[in-house]
């Protein structure tokens, strides 16, 4: 995952991945975010008809999944405080061309023309830099503890689970539930460390939760902190 280009649509806002593999545009409407691959040199005018052209197709995806989704208590207004690596972060929006979410001087500041600052748009650009973030984090702290446990996972990627934390399988894969980085360092150490046991023993069998506890002894902290606090998280 590329930190974000976006372009501005007709009431919403697309990420754009620009890339060599591919030689036509590929759009996509995800968790309530758009997103279109396109091959590198593809000039911004080409994109945004291309946007244009599908708007209607767009926006009755992203009603959809609006439709779908639990009512947030956020109203997505400066001022508002979100976590991250269990910190906590004012939210900054301000009047300006769309850029991607940062992470300065203590806010997470959000860009946006005054006719796009919607909760809805908002929240998306605050997801992707979630999504960004936590697939950088897992990949260094994936390296990080692999070699400890004696395992070499084939691939590192975040997604959104509805009730589990993360994921293995028997090709060495790794997934893990983005929502994870708004945790502490050790929460988010206890999960990749979970993930990373598992590669050897596929069970909670008492093997496992002594390999765990052989790297992180006070991991029952961390695993009780999520317990109580992680179904909270939210944006």
């Amino acid at each position: 995952m590329t930190e974000a280009e976006y372009i501005q649509g007709q009431g919403f806002v697309a990420e754009v991945i620009r890339t060599a593999r591919i030689k036509s545009a590929r759009l996509q409407v995800e968790d309530g975010a758009v997103s279109i691959a396109v091959p590198k040199t593809l000039p911004e005018e080409k994109i945004k008809q291309l946007l244009a052209d599908k708007k209607r197709w767009i926006k009755e995806k992203l009603y959809l999944h609006q439709q779908a989704q639990p009512v947030s208590k956020r109203e997505m207004l400066s001022g508002e405080s979100f976590p991250y690596l269990g910190r906590h972060y004012r939210l900054k929006v301000v009047t300006g061309p769309v850029q991607p979410v940062k992470l300065k001087h203590g806010q997470l500041l959000v860009s946006l023309p005054k006719m796009m600052q919607q909760d809805a748009i908002i929240r998306d650009m605050l997801t992707y830099w979630y999504k960004f973030q936590a697939e950088n984090r897992f990949k260094e702290k994936v390296k990080r503890y692999a070699s400890v446990v004696g395992v070499a996972p084939t691939d590192v990627s975040v997604k959104t689970f509805k009730s589990r934390w993360g994921s293995c399988n028997v090709k060495g894969e790794i997934e893990f539930h983005w929502k994870i980085i708004m945790a502490p360092h050790s929460v988010v150490d206890y999960v990749v460390v979970h993930e990373l046991c598992h590669l050897k023993h596929h069970d909670h069998s008492p093997e496992f939760w002594k390999s765990l506890a052989r790297i992180l002894p006070n991991y029952l902290d961390s695993k009780e902190w999520l317990k109580e606090v992680g179904a909270r998280f939210d944006i």
